[in-house]
């Protein structure tokens, strides 16, 4: 963990506990006990989201050995519980992946530009959701203008950024890769040999309007999706909330969440962000940080094992490595 990641994961946590101290704690506990078991609704509702976002990944892997929808889902898991838990900022998982979909058979190259192109199709689809909910948020009545003017700011944020990226892609973004990769690497030469192509790898999926779109659509489910997780989860502490005040709310603290990718798991940024959509429907801070809290115990639910299941994928290809090793060696002829 570098120093900047420790800083900012400090500074992250202790903006959780200054939000709960400075709102009367005992209400924010009692509130996440008298939900008991209702948070099991809420973790329920993750999986599918999961899914989606694994097939919305699916379409941009070449290789005719692409893994199937399973284990897709397997290692969006893990990339994010990556994100979740571990102290690094929220694109450790995405080398995760591409390390997890290398070992499934695919190449470098290719799984590099699938993960990439995906970050944009998914940035993207967020940039849409964000802007659902903003419409909604029009149309509904709603108090603070100051959080609501800054919801909108970072709405545009994040469209910016997302046609950003895509256009970085189409005009050379990896192509610099390619030729900073070499230089960084200095004598490992072999490994800044396999970042060759990676720029055309890019722009053939780029090429492929169709892989593209079906993407975003996918991952704009998916996070659709997190609206009846939001519902449910605000029901289990007593708002009387319906859905579009939860795509509302959804929307903003998923955007503040990603505003805010270099906060090891955007501590106090999305509890911050949704802190703030609550209060435009004139939710108490009390409920809203709980409800923020029921959502990192769902972090903590899915991530835990998730990453158990990176550790053991990683002892079985350590063991597969040396079974390989000592088979090759028992069939070579003593000198």
């Amino acid at each position: 963990m570098t120093w900047s990641a420790l800083i900012t994961l400090v500074v992250g946590l202790a903006a959780v506990a200054f939000l709960v101290a400075a709102n009367e704690p005992a209400e924010i506990f009692g509130l996440l006990g008298a939900a008991g078991w209702g948070m099991l609704a809420v973790i329920a509702l993750r999986p599918p989201q999961i899914l989606f976002a694994a097939l919305g990944w699916a379409p941009l892997i070449d290789g005719p050995g692409r893994p199937g929808w399973a284990a897709l889902v397997r290692i969006r898991w893990i990339r994010d519980s990556v994100n979740a838990l571990l102290p690094v900022a929220q694109v450790g998982g995405e080398f995760v992946r591409v390390r997890l979909l290398v070992r499934r058979g695919i190449g470098t190259v290719s799984a590099t530009a699938s993960v990439a192109v995906d970050l944009a199709t998914e940035l993207a689809a967020q940039f849409v959701f964000a802007a659902i909910g903003m419409a909604v948020l029009l149309r509904l009545p709603h108090q603070g203008q100051a959080a609501a003017g800054w919801a909108f700011a970072a709405t545009a944020l994040c469209g910016g950024m997302a046609l950003g990226f895509l256009a970085a892609q189409r005009w050379g973004l990896f192509r610099l890769v390619e030729r900073l990769l070499p230089k960084l690497a200095g004598r490992a030469a072999g490994r800044a040999g396999m970042a060759a192509g990676l720029h055309e790898a890019v722009l053939r999926l780029h090429r492929a309007p169709r892989r593209l779109w079906s993407s975003g659509a996918a991952h704009l489910a998916s996070w659709l999706l997190g609206t009846l997780e939001a519902w449910a989860a605000l029901r289990v502490l007593g708002v009387e909330a319906g859905l579009a005040e939860a795509l509302v709310v959804e929307s903003m603290g998923q955007l503040a969440r990603s505003l805010g990718f270099m906060v090891p798991g955007a501590f106090g940024v999305q509890e911050g962000g949704f802190v703030l959509a609550c209060g435009l429907f004139g939710i108490p801070p009390e409920q809203a940080i709980a409800f923020a809290l029921i959502r990192r115990v769902r972090d903590v639910a899915f991530a835990l094992p998730g990453l158990a299941a990176w550790r053991w994928a990683a002892m079985a290809d350590s063991r597969a490595k040396v079974a390989s090793a000592a088979a090759i060696a028992a069939r070579s002829p003593p000198r």
